[in-house]
């Protein structure tokens, strides 16, 4: 029996960008580009003709933007959407943005790896249509007004005794925003490893910070973690934990990439099994592949509480899927169920 090949719709205004994928794309045995479009417009037309599994769209096109479009598509016909954007401080705003809207993924050009008209570096465009293909499109929308009110610094008195490590991918800037907003002032410090392209990170961490209560930034070397701190990993650079003295400290790490990721969730968990034991909740949320499954479980032999994202809520059930495999994540919870459920464990180890 032949598997059902994956279609692929790319939309961008560069006929090199169009000719660039569809020459990937066509070359891999289980995807292939059923047409492309110049412009939106013309994208909307061929959508209804090809029925495709999964479009690529580029921000900046002729006759109507690429966000435009996506709010339209989001809502008429919800579909998975990588964006292929330019690595510019403006783009890597609006392709945030096109997250919340509801696109599963976003792509640099500049980390394709183009040089004399050629893509050089074929794995990261057809492993995230794969990833993508596998996703269920959603716009989760604003964390609900009842979490924010429950989850007050009086409920939780000694939270901020503890650490917490997250670790996500495909769909993992939603997720994480869903975590972080419901938090308190006095939630613990927050180290993430969420898998994106170098270049987006300051924007997302900027756009975390504006609609938090805790306050987010891009880790830098050597900055101590503090209660009521996020901080996000740079694209590109590992992110992981140590301790000097009576402090902990944020080390960014140059190293080879580790599960083809860097930042790689692995490298963070294995740093907080090693350095903060028992004093560390590690949450593995929603993304493709096996990142973190294995830093999870040596957290959790470290004594650390540790918790995965259930299928139900995930975007991409990948990464949690193989930590409850490996019987890593303690417990398995609904995306709204983690903010309560961090806090709750923070103030309870506290305590003991």
């Amino acid at each position: 029996m032949i598997a059902k090949k994956i279609k692929v719709l790319c939309v961008d205004d560069s006929a090199l960008m169009r000719d660039l994928l569809t020459e990937i794309i066509n070359a891999q045995p289980d995807m292939h580009v059923v047409a492309t479009a110049s412009d939106p417009l013309i994208a909307r037309d061929l959508i209804k003709r090809h029925d495709p599994d999964v479009l690529t769209l580029d921000i900046n096109m002729p006759r109507m933007d690429g966000l435009v479009f996506l709010t339209h598509l989001m809502r008429l016909r919800p579909m998975p959407v990588l964006m292929v954007s330019s690595l510019t401080r403006k783009n890597s705003k609006t392709s945030l943005k096109a997250l919340e809207l509801g696109a599963v993924d976003v792509i640099a050009k500049s980390g394709l790896g183009i040089r004399d008209n050629r893509m050089h570096d074929d794995s990261l465009i057809v492993d995230k249509i794969r990833a993508a293909a596998q996703s269920k499109p959603c716009r989760l929308g604003a964390a609900p007004r009842h979490a924010l009110a429950a989850l007050t610094s009086s409920s939780y008195p000694q939270a901020s005794k503890r650490f917490v490590m997250i670790g996500a991918s495909t769909g993992g800037t939603e997720a994480i925003r869903h975590v972080l907003e419901p938090l308190p002032e006095n939630a613990p410090g927050i180290v993430i490893a969420q898998h994106m392209p170098s270049g987006f990170t300051r924007s997302f961490a900027e756009r975390l910070d504006r609609s938090c209560r805790i306050k987010v930034s891009e880790a830098t070397h050597g900055e101590p973690i503090l209660p009521g701190h996020a901080y996000v990993a740079p694209g590109g650079i590992h992110l992981k934990v140590a301790r000097e003295g009576t402090r902990y400290v944020l080390k960014l790490d140059d190293g080879e990439p580790v599960n083809r990721h860097r930042p790689s969730v692995d490298v963070l968990f294995e740093s907080a099994a090693q350095h903060l034991g028992k004093l560390a909740i590690g949450i593995l949320l929603t993304g493709m592949g096996k990142d973190g499954a294995a830093g999870l479980g040596r957290m959790r032999q470290a004594g650390a509480m540790t918790l995965a994202q259930n299928e139900a809520t995930c975007v991409v059930y990948g990464m949690p899927r193989e930590a409850v495999a490996q019987g890593a994540a303690r417990e398995v919870l609904a995306l709204s169920e983690i903010p309560r459920r961090l806090m709750e464990s923070a103030a309870s180890a506290a305590e003991h």
